[in-house]
């Protein structure tokens, strides 16, 4: 009795596939945002906030 079925597919191609240059996320943009008053902004309205809503939150 075989316990186990042969996996018929290699995944080993997947990370190498999207992870072309060794980074696991993109490049920073240079803005700088007060986090935890847009967290708790977000936990107020039940939302992820727009891209109006965060400029606010901007720290220049």
């Amino acid at each position: 009795m075989q316990v186990m079925a042969e996996k018929l597919t290699d995944d080993t191609h997947d990370i190498t596939y999207y992870a072309k240059d060794g980074r696991l996320t993109e490049p920073s943009d240079g803005k700088r945002y007060r986090w935890r008053d847009m967290i708790d902004r977000c936990k107020l309205l039940g939302r992820p906030l727009t891209e109006e809503e965060a400029e606010e939150f901007r720290v220049e």
